[in-house]
């Protein structure tokens, strides 16, 4: 099975919903397309729901990170939503949830937007 997307907001938040396997071709261009729209349409607080996402490659590792880097320079952010399995076990190899935070809830993890942004000022 490819990668099948979903976007919905909540709260201020574009939560994309993953399912299936975000690898090399159509799936991995999905999925960054849909960053990428996300980002050119303004949303500052993106949040990757992960879990149903079965498989990642470097492919799909890169389109993730150059969507957090991306936001980052624009002053907004994007965080994970449970990933788990291989998925959470890649993203701990490569050291990448020192970095972009992982959350198991998703009240908690929209919260989170809100709160940096109360911290901030």
């Amino acid at each position: 099975m490819g990668l099948q997307l979903v976007v919905r907001h909540t709260e201020n938040v574009a939560v994309l919903d993953l399912l299936g396997r975000a690898t090399i071709g159509s799936s991995n261009d999905s999925l960054s397309a849909n960053i990428r729209k996300l980002i050119d349409a303004g949303e500052s607080n993106v949040l990757l729901n992960c879990s149903g996402l079965t498989q990642v490659d470097s492919s799909s590792i890169s389109t993730i990170v150059r969507g957090f880097v991306s936001l980052r320079n624009r002053g907004g952010s994007l965080k994970l939503l449970n990933a788990h399995g291989n998925v959470k076990m890649v993203l701990e190899m490569l050291r990448l949830l020192n970095v972009i935070s992982n959350f198991e809830d998703e009240a908690t993890a929209v919260a989170s937007f809100h709160n940096r942004k109360a911290r901030s000022t």
